[in-house]
Order: C-alpha cells, then sequence, then structure tokens
C-alpha cells in the first residue's frame, strides 16, 4: 500500500458540489465539511501546502434564492453563485478555523489564467497566502463569468490552478471512485484501473458522463484535467469522497486512480519557459550575472548592462553575455521600461527609482532556465 500524497509538498484538493451538499435538502454536509478540514491539518502539520478548489456556490445559492429545480439561465445561475459563494466561504472559514487554520477566498475567472498580468499576480497572492499558512480557497467567479457559468467545470480549474502553482499532487473528490474500463453502472464487467501511467486515446475513450445530480463535469472532464496537470508535473488522483476524512481514506489505500506526471513540476515549468514562450526581449548581462546564473542564482538589475525589446511584466526574455551568447531563459519581473531604469543598479535602490517596492529579482531563479551546460 503506498501513501500518494507522502512525498507532496503542495497539494491541490478539488471538491465537487455533490461531496458538498445534501443533494434532497440542498444544505451542507457540514460533518463531512468537517473530517475534511481535519483531513487538511493533518497534511499541514506534515509541512505540506494545501490548496482547495471549490464548488457548491450555486448549489447552496439557488436554495437560499429559492429558485425552481432544473436548468437555469445563465443571470440565474450568476444571482445563485452570488447568494452561495457567501454561504461557502464562510462554511470554510468556519470548518477551517476549528482546526486552527485561515481560509482566504480566492475567486477567478478564466481570463485571470490567460492574461499573462493578471495570472502572474494570482500566482503571487496564492504563494504569499501559502507563506503566512493560510489555506486558500478557489472557486470560479461564477458571478462575472458571461459566456459559460465555468471554465468548463472546476475540475479543469483546478488543474490549471495545480499548473500554476507547480503543484506536486491534484486530488479530484468526486461522487466516483476512479476511472473505470467502462461505465461501472451500465456494464457490469467494467473494470476499475488504479493507475494510468500515460492518457492514450483508449483512456479518454473511457470516459462518461456526470453521474450526480448537482456535478457538471464528468468523467470526461477529469480526464481533461488530468491531461492538463499531468503535462504540468502534477500527479492527479481521482477518488470518491462522500465518505468522511475522504483524504485520509485515500492515503490509507482507499481506491482510487492515480495519473502520473511524466516529470516534476519544477523540470515541467523550466521546459516551458525554455522552449515554449515566445521571447520578447533580450537581456545583456556582465561577466559576474553570468557566473551567478550558473550556480543557480536569480538574476538581480545589477547584473544587467543593455536592454531590448519591448516587453510587459511576466514576459519572457533570453539573457546572454556581452558576446552575444545566449545563457538563460525567464519570464521577467518587470516590463522594459522599469527594467532599463533600474538595469545596473543595487535592488535596494529599486523602491527609490520606480516610486514603489518591487522585487529584487529582475528575474527569479525559479523563473528561469539555463540554455548552456552550466
Amino acid at each position: 500500500m503506498t501513501d500518494v500524497l507522502a512525498a507532496a509538498k503542495l497539494v491541490v484538493i478539488k471538491v465537487g458540489s455533490s461531496l458538498l451538499v445534501d443533494a434532497e435538502t440542498g444544505t451542507l454536509r457540514r460533518e463531512w465539511l468537517k473530517s475534511l478540514a481535519a483531513d487538511i491539518a493533518a497534511l499541514k502539520r506534515e509541512g505540506k501546502d494545501v490548496v482547495l478548489v471549490s464548488s457548491g456556490a450555486i448549489a447552496l445559492g439557488r436554495r437560499a434564492l429559492k429558485l425552481k429545480p432544473g436548468a437555469l439561465r445563465l443571470e440565474e445561475s450568476q444571482a445563485a453563485a452570488a447568494a452561495g459563494q457567501v454561504r461557502l466561504a464562510g462554511a470554510w472559514a468556519e470548518v477551517l478555523r476549528g482546526e486552527d487554520m485561515t481560509a482566504a477566498q480566492v475567486l477567478l475567472i478564466l481570463d485571470d489564467m490567460e492574461h499573462r498580468r493578471r495570472y502572474l499576480n494570482a500566482r503571487a497572492t496564492l504563494k504569499t497566502l501559502l507563506q503566512l499558512g493560510a489555506v486558500p480557497v478557489i472557486n470560479e467567479n461564477d458571478t462575472v463569468a458571461t459566456s459559460e457559468i465555468q471554465f468548463g467545470d472546476n475540475d479543469q480549474l483546478a488543474a490549471r490552478v495545480a499548473s500554476m502553482m507547480e503543484a506536486d499532487c491534484l486530488v479530484l473528490l468526486s461522487d466516483v471512485d476512479g476511472l473505470y474500463t467502462a461505465n461501472p453502472g451500465l456494464d457490469a464487467g467494467a473494470e476499475h484501473l488504479p493507475e494510468v501511467p500515460v492518457i492514450t486515446p483508449e483512456i479518454e475513450a473511457m470516459a462518461g458522463g456526470s453521474v450526480s445530480g448537482f456535478g457538471r463535469g464528468g468523467m470526461t472532464s477529469k480526464i481533461i484535467a488530468a491531461k492538463i496537470a499531468v503535462v504540468a508535473g502534477s500527479d492527479v488522483v481521482i477518488a470518491k469522497g462522500k465518505t468522511l476524512n475522504p483524504i485520509a481514506a485515500i492515503r490509507g489505500g482507499g481506491r482510487n486512480t492515480r495519473f502520473f506526471a511524466s516529470e516534476s513540476p519544477a523540470a515541467a515549468r523550466k521546459r516551458w519557459i525554455g522552449g515554449v514562450l515566445h521571447p520578447q526581449g533580450v537581456l545583456i548581462i556582465d561577466d559576474g550575472a553570468v557566473r551567478a546564473l550558473k550556480s543557480g542564482s536569480s538574476l538581480l538589475p545589477a547584473g544587467i548592462r543593455q536592454i531590448d525589446g519591448r516587453f510587459e511584466r511576466g514576459d519572457a526574455v533570453i539573457i546572454r553575455d556581452q558576446n552575444g551568447m545566449e545563457i538563460a531563459r525567464g519570464l521577467t519581473a518587470y516590463g522594459a521600461g522599469d527594467a532599463e531604469r533600474i538595469a545596473g543598479k543595487k535592488s535596494l535602490e529599486i523602491e527609490a527609482i520606480l516610486g514603489y517596492p518591487g522585487r529584487d529579482e529582475m528575474i527569479h531563479r525559479d523563473d528561469l532556465t539555463l540554455t548552456v551546460d552550466a
């Protein structure tokens, strides 16, 4: 029996509506919620960081607003989300506080993931919350979503968050205990798959539809989410979450399906920076900065001798030595205008020059990959 979370440092846990909300009454399953909070506290005591992606706002809000059963119009879904989000956030704050943890609500929309600057701001906020010991509770900002009331659904939102945060493992808690070779409700011969080393077309074909009254995703959505996460370096676990203490159950050998990442989150991010992004500018650095980068340090403004190109904060740039040889690529913490003003300056001078306390590094080592041998 292997504890799939034993080595993880950062875990993203996605909770579906059908787990949070009782299908008959439309009310929160508080005892279950308390048991999950206890599981999260146990992970935190082991030194792990936890990010929650929680559905349930619309399901709670429609009861509060006495909306009719069945499909809702877009504006009704948005109204339900507004009413339900208050209740959902309050419930998480209460149960996490009971385990001496602080909840922090974060609402995201698809544009926050697609727009580079907003992506970086969201990532920085979440990292700061984790550093301060809080448990971020993320949901889509359904009250302002216009084209669809979802990313695809919160499975895919969770996968995007796992990718953004370089999580080691994404746990999708749902009303199913993993992937089967066929729909187990329709085919008595369907076999459970405990492990999926690679997501093939055959694996994708095994997915079916949602089996709950609240869920909008189904297994197809979970396979799509798994594809997003494993490419970014996160293992993915799909497990049934209805029982109390669902994370403890997984760690104790409860049935689940595990999808394996092909590389670590850090390696996946470095490969993405080095080979996928289209660079928007060039930074020329001195010999001291070259040595610092090769030793694993960040790029500080003091080592920059020249800046070429027009780029914004978060854009990819090429880093060259003074002979024109490419040394590295990375995501810059400053746009070209501010970068030109602080190039060659000490980090302690940044606030006085720019008028605001920016980052000490032009490119942090986590956002940089060498393109020459060290």
